[in-house]
Order: C-alpha cells, then structure tokens, then sequence
C-alpha cells in the first residue's frame, strides 16, 4: 500500500484530468469526474484534502452543481481541505466559495508548483488538526475540559490532582466564569468517589426559604405542598460528591446547620426527627472574599475552617498567559463543527484583540463571544468586529535583567504558541529561530510538548 497521502481531484477535463495527475504525483491521486462520483471517491478515500473544479455536468457553464458538491462535502467531511479552481476573472464565486468554508482558491489556469506548495500547506493543517483532535482523545484525564498553558493554571491542575484522592474539604476560590465547577468535577472524578453522584447546588440561584429543603429535604406533611417524602441534595450525594457553588452566598441561619452536618456527618429532614448518616465528599466554590466576609459577620468562620481544609485559588483568563488564544481556537472548532460552518481561522486582528481584552468573565465571557462569533461571521474567517472587541495595551512588569529577558522569551513562545494553536512549525517561524530551539525553550520553561 502507498504511503503516499490522497488528493481527490474532482474534474471533468480528462485532458486536465491527466495533467494535474501527473503534476501532483507526489500524492495518492483519485479522480471523479461529477457530483455523484465525487461524493463516493469522498466516502471510500476520506482524502484529506481535494481540488475542485465548480464547473460541473451536467451543466459546466454553471457553477450550481459545484457549490451543491462543495456544500454536501463540507458537511460530510467539515475536516477536509477544499481548494476550489475557479476561472481567471470569476473572484466572486471564489470567495463565496471560502465563505461557505472552502480552504482555499486557485484561478484556472494554474501554476502547478504554487498550487503544489498550497496542497501542501492544506494537508499540513490536516494533520495538526487530526493531531490536536487525538491528542484530546487519548488524554484521557478527567481535566481535558481545562484547556491551558499558563503556568499557574498548570499548578492548579496538578494540586487538583494531588487533593483528589485524600478525604478533605476543598474551596475553590475564584472569579466567576474561571472554571470551578470543571475543576470540582475532576476533584470527583478523580477521586474513590467517582464512581458514586457529583450532586451540584448553586446557593446563590435559590431562593432562602427553597434553600433549607433543597439541601437537607423534607418529610411529607413538613409544609404546604410537601406531599411526599424527599430527600435533599445532601442525602442524594451519599457516597458520592456534594458541590457547594456560591458557597459565600449561604444564608447565615444555615451555615450553622451545614456546619453542623460537617461536624456530624448527619442530617435531619424538615418536618422530620430522625438523624440520617450521609457519607459525602464536599467541595465548595465561590468568587466571594470568605475572609473579608467573616470580618464583615456575614459568613462563620469555625464553618470556613471546615470547608476549606483545602484552598485552591484559581486565576481569572486575564492573569493566565497565552489561554485566551489557546482556548479562542478549541471553542471555534467546537462551534463551527456544531453549527456545521466547517473549518473557520481568525484574522490577525481578531488575535490581537482576544490577547489584548481583560475578559473579566473569563472563560465563561471568552465562550460566549466566540459561539456569537462563528454564528454571526459572514465568511470563514472571524475578525475584531465580529468578536465586538477592540486592540488594547498589555502592562509591562519591571524585574532584573535576566528575569526580563527570561520572562519576555518565555511570555514569546506560550503567546506564539497559543497564536499558531500549537503548530511547532509555524511558531519556529514567526519567533525567527529553528524548530530544535523552538524544542529548548519549551523544555526551559517547562511547557508541555503538544506531540
């Protein structure tokens, strides 16, 4: 079997057919010379990438036919690259061809050692693609949905691990939108628990007098509507996790209750006289100063001393270097394949302005523009007005020389590397040095190989 990797060329031209075979014998070539044949060479090869011709039978003056194949193998393979031949003066279907998700145009006729170099190029993002989505896959770890770089988020990830398995209380301590509730689910999910319920409850999104009920339960008859027996949040996580969201938030005539649970290990239903045991792991979160709040008496500190065994205190997007950028390109792979757009980029401007915005909703603000963004695009390619954001200037921090020197080489690659979404190749590049330098100063600064 060939090693070669497969071009599809879709063509009606036999003559072109066999030119372009032999111009591109540096591929595996297959050939279909219409729609229908071009869907079945699409589905028995799986070619990572393809040239097409949108002049097609059986009406070849029309360009009807090709936009149909072209829309059908999007949407059968949004990963494969299509590069659409075009007539020497037909520049509006070509881009409204790239605008339906198309990798690229060539005008006809074409110079098969530039087209070679784009073919190249599109088999290139293939492969880091398939390597990103393999990756992703063979991870396998209960922290994939934390996507990051930085190297205080890194620290997090393996603390997170480390408490997992020991029986304490954990707070995770952060701004909203940073990720809590991702990580409280790994400390689960990792944890003897994992097999038992993660029970999440937000304390700040229910009403006081609903509070009380929803954590401890009620027995029937405790109260208008109570008409049958029902166990609470609390009782529903035994052997399992109990997930505190907005723990800060917890009305003070429960906190004495939820600390006495604590210290007991036991709970009582409304209405009800029966100690019941629950064997429950709690984790709790909150974007609130608990320390600030003890001394303003609006929060117990014997019962912050028992859920916070372990502190884990997460940075907000802003402070974590190069994350806005790497989860900028996860979250619109994501979105584009959901929203069938096929394979979208950003425009330089759009980088820029992702890396120069404060974010201060963190990751939950960074996925909700970018989810508007592949909706609202016009094309495939997403700028700075599409995200709604404008350029901004990053502050500088003032250290020794060598800190300075190490820190801007170190803030360089991770920014570099979360630009190219990890393509070695392209970062070497833009950064001016080799690929094996490239391999150094990752190694040098302690930047996980994405290979």
């Amino acid at each position: 079997m060939s090693d070669k990797r497969i071009l599809l060329i879709v063509e009606d031209d036999p003559a072109l057919q066999k030119q372009m075979r032999w111009a591109f014998d540096a591929f595996e070539t297959v050939v279909a010379s219409d729609r229908e044949s071009a869907i079945a060479q699409l589905r028995r090869h799986e070619p990572a990438v393809v040239t097409m011709d949108l002049g097609l039978p059986p009406a070849p003056d029309d360009v009807s036919e090709g936009f149909r194949l072209l829309g059908e193998m999007l949407a059968l393979a949004p990963d494969t690259k299509v590069v659409v031949l075009t007539g020497q003066h037909d520049r509006e279907n070509a881009v409204r061809a790239v605008g339906m998700g198309a990798y690229d145009f060539f005008a006809k006729p074409f110079e098969p050692e530039l087209l070679t170099l784009t073919l190249e190029r599109a088999f290139r993002l293939h492969d880091l693609q398939n390597e990103n989505q393999r990756l992703q896959a063979a991870r396998g770890s209960a922290l994939d949905g934390l996507i990051t770089r930085d190297a205080t988020m890194l620290k997090v990830c393996r603390t997170v691990e480390k408490v997992a398995a020991a029986a304490v209380t954990v707070a995770l301590l952060g701004e909203s939108g940073t990720g809590k509730e991702v990580l409280a689910r790994a400390v689960h999910a990792l944890s003897p628990r994992a097999a038992g319920r993660f029970v999440a409850i937000n304390c700040a999104a229910i009403p006081e007098n609903l509070l009380e009920s929803e954590l401890f339960g009620y027995e029937k008859g405790a109260f208008t509507g109570a008409v049958k027996q029902t166990p609470g949040k609390i009782e529903t996580a035994h052997k399992g996790t109990l997930f505190l969201d907005e723990i800060g938030d917890l009305p003070m005539a429960l906190q004495a209750k939820l600390l006495r649970f604590l210290q007991e290990r036991v709970i009582e239903r409304i209405g009800g006289r029966e100690e019941i045991p629950v064997d429950v792991r709690v984790v709790c979160a909150t974007h609130r100063d608990l320390k600030a709040r003890i001394g303003e008496g609006l929060f117990r500190e014997d019962l912050y001393y028992r859920l916070a065994e372990i502190v884990i205190d997460i940075p907000p997007l802003r402070a974590r270097e190069g994350d806005a950028s790497l989860l900028a390109h996860a979250f619109v792979q994501r979105f584009a394949r959901d929203n069938g757009r096929g394979s979208m980029q950003f425009s330089d401007d759009a980088l820029d302005a992702i890396a120069a915005h404060r974010w201060p909703g963190n990751v939950r603000e960074l996925e909700n523009c970018l989810k508007r963004a592949v909706i609202m695009a016009d094309g495939n390619r997403i700028t700075a007005d599409d995200l709604g954001l404008e350029a901004g200037e990053a502050d500088l921090s003032y250290l020794n020389l060598r800190q300075v020197r190490d820190e801007a080489e170190r803030q360089a690659v991770v920014r570099v590397l979360a630009r190219t979404n990890n393509n070695i190749a392209r970062a070497a590049e833009i950064l001016g040095i080799s690929r094996p330098s490239l391999y150094d100063l990752m190694n040098r600064f302690g930047l996980k190989k994405e290979s």
